[in-house]
C-alpha cells in the first residue's frame, strides 16, 4: 500500500508529556462536563447512570481517541492533511478530513457564545446582581440576558480575542502553559467547592442518590443517553484529538495516553457531580433540570447559601476554565490547519481566523434576539440548537465512523499501520487480539451507526 507524503519540514512539539495530557484533556473537559452531565445524570437516575456512563465510555471512547491519536502522530498534520497522507493512493478519505476540520469550525461557531455567558456569569455575581433576587427573578433575568445581543457578541468577542491570543503566543508558551495553569485550577476550585457542597445540611442525601446505585430508576432511555454521553464527551469525530497527536513524540504507546486523559476527563465529570447533587438535595432543588441548570438554578442555591456570593464567584471561574481550555484546543486545530496547508505563520493564523471566528459565531448570537423567528429545529428552537444538531447529531459520529473504518479495514489506513502506530512507545498496548479487531471492525460501526439514527430520532 503506497502513500502520500506531504509533512512539513518542522514540527511545533509540546514540552513535557504533562503538557500533552493536560492539553488534550483540557480538549475533552468542558460544558459537556459541568453542564451535561450532571443533568442527565439527575434526569436518568443517579450512580446506576454513571455506571452504564463509564462502561461505553471503555467500549467506545477509548478506541475512538487511540485512533485520532494515532492518526495525528503518524502524519504529524492536522485531521486533513493526516488522512490525506495516510490514505492509500487514489482514494478519497481525506475528503472527510477537511468535513471535520469544518465541524470544528461550527461547534465554535457556537461554544464561545456559550462560554461567553459563562464570563457574564462571573460580572454579574461579582457585582452583586442575583442577591436578594427570588427564583423567578433569577430566571427571568437569564432570559433578559440572552435577549441582549449586543451583550452577547461582546462576550463572544472577548472568548474568540482571548483563545486566538493564546494560540498566537505559541504552542508551548501559549497553549501548554495556560491549559496547563487553567487546569490546576480547575481542579483545585473544584476540590474546594466539592468540600463546601458535601458539608452543606442535607448533603447526604444527594450523595446516596448520586452514589448507591439504583438500577430499577434505569430506563432503556437512560442507556442510550448514557452511550450517546460516553460518546459526545470527548468530542471524537472531528479531529481535535487528531491535532494533539501531530505534537508529541513516539516515547510513549498511545492507548495508555489516551486512558490518561480519558480518566481525567471522567474525573471532572463525576466531581461536577459531587459538587452539584449535594448542594440540590440540600436546597430542594432538582439536580436534572435541563440545561438551565447553570445559569438558573445554582444561581438561586448561591443566594441561599452563607457566602453564597463568594462561592458564585469561584464556580463561574470555574466554568471559564472549563469552556476556555475547550476553546483554546480547538482554535488550535483550526489555525493548525491553516498553518499546515497553507504555510501562514502563527500570528497570521492567529489574526484571519479570529476575524474569521467572530464573523461566523454572530449568528448564534443573533439567534436570541433579532433571528429569533429562524427556528430551524421546530418551535422553539434557535440557531444554536441547528449548529449543536449539525455537529453532535452528525459530523462527530460520522466522523467516528469514518475513523474506525479508516484504521481497520485494507483500504484505508489499515489495522495493521494503526497496531504499529498505537502501540510505539513505552507503556500500555493497545489490545490486538482477534476479537478486539473484529469488534472494532464490525460491531464499533454498528454502534455508532445506532447512534448517528438515534441523533436523527430514526432509532
Amino acid at each position: 500500500m503506497s502513500q502520500n507524503t506531504d509533512t512539513p519540514q518542522k514540527r511545533e512539539h509540546l514540552a513535557t508529556r504533562l503538557g500533552f495530557l493536560l492539553v488534550s484533556a483540557g480538549c475533552a473537559i468542558g460544558l459537556g462536563n459541568i453542564w451535561r452531565f450532571p443533568y442527565i445524570t439527575g434526569k436518568y437516575g443517579g450512580a446506576a447512570f454513571v455506571i452504564v456512563y463509564l462502561i461505553f465510555l471503555a467500549i467506545l471512547g477509548f478506541p475512538v481517541m487511540v485512533m485520532e491519536f494515532a492518526m495525528g502522530r503518524a502524519a504529524q498534520l492536522n485531521l486533513a492533511g493526516a488522512m490525506r497522507t495516510l490514505e492509500p493512493k487514489g482514494s478519497k478519505w481525506h475528503i472527510f478530513g477537511y468535513l471535520g476540520i469544518l465541524g470544528n469550525v461550527i461547534l465554535m461557531m457556537f461554544y464561545t457564545t456559550v462560554t461567553g455567558w459563562g464570563f457574564a456569569y462571573l460580572f454579574r455575581t461579582l457585582s452583586g446582581s442575583f442577591k436578594g433576587l427570588p427564583p423567578e427573578q433569577v430566571g427571568a433575568a437569564f432570559g433578559a440576558f440572552l435577549g441582549n445581543t449586543w451583550e452577547l457578541i461582546l462576550w463572544m468577542g472577548l472568548v474568540v480575542i482571548l483563545g486566538f491570543w493564546v494560540c498566537a503566543t505559541g504552542l508551548q508558551k501559549g497553549v501548554e502553559k495556560v491549559t496547563k495553569i487553567m487546569m490546576v485550577g480547575l481542579f483545585a476550585l473544584l476540590v474546594v467547592m466539592i468540600i463546601r457542597s458535601i458539608t452543606l445540611p442535607g448533603a447526604g442525601v444527594g450523595l446516596s442518590f448520586y452514589l448507591k446505585p439504583d438500577f430499577s430508576n434505569l430506563s432503556w432511555e437512560g442507556v442510550t443517553a448514557a452511550m450517546g454521553q460516553a460518546f459526545f464527551t470527548l468530542s471524537l469525530g472531528i479531529g481535535s484529538m487528531t491535532i494533539f497527536g501531530s505534537y508529541i513524540g513516539k516515547e510513549r504507546s498511545l492507548a495508555g495516553e489516551s486512558i490518561n486523559v480519558i480518566l481525567l476527563d471522567t474525573l471532572v465529570a463525576l466531581m461536577a457531580g459531587l459538587m452539584i447533587f449535594p448542594a440540590c438535595f440540600a436546597f430542594g432543588i432538582d439536580a436534572g433540570s435541563g440545561p438551565g441548570l447553570i445559569f438558573v438554578t445554582l444561581p438561586n442555591i448561591f443566594n441561599q447559601m452563607m457566602g453564597g456570593q463568594f462561592w458564585g464567584i469561584l464556580f463561574f471561574i470555574f466554568l471559564i476554565f472549563a469552556s476556555m481550555t475547550t476553546v483554546i484546543a480547538v482554535f488550535e486545530n483550526i489555525m493548525a490547519f491553516t498553518m499546515d496547508e497553507w504555510h501562514w505563520e502563527r500570528k497570521k493564523a492567529a489574526i484571519i481566523n479570529g476575524i474569521g471566528m467572530f464573523i461566523l459565531s454572530l449568528p448564534c448570537a443573533l439567534g436570541f434576539g433579532p433571528w429569533s423567528g429562524f427556528q430551524p429545529r421546530g418551535p422553539g428552537s434557535v440557531i444554536l440548537d441547528l449548529e449543536d444538531f449539525i455537529v453532535s447529531n452528525n459530523l462527530l459520529p460520522i466522523g467516528s465512523l469514518v475513523f474506525v473504518l479508516f484504521c481497520t479495514w485494507k483500504f484505508g489506513w489499515g489495522w495493521d499501520n494503526f497496531i504499529k502506530e498505537a502501540d510505539m512507545g513505552e507503556g500500555l498496548k493497545f489490545p490486538k487480539a482477534n476479537w478486539t479487531k473484529g469488534y472494532l471492525t464490525y460491531i464499533l460501526p454498528f454502534i455508532i451507526l445506532i447512534l448517528l439514527l438515534q441523533g436523527w430520532g430514526l432509532f
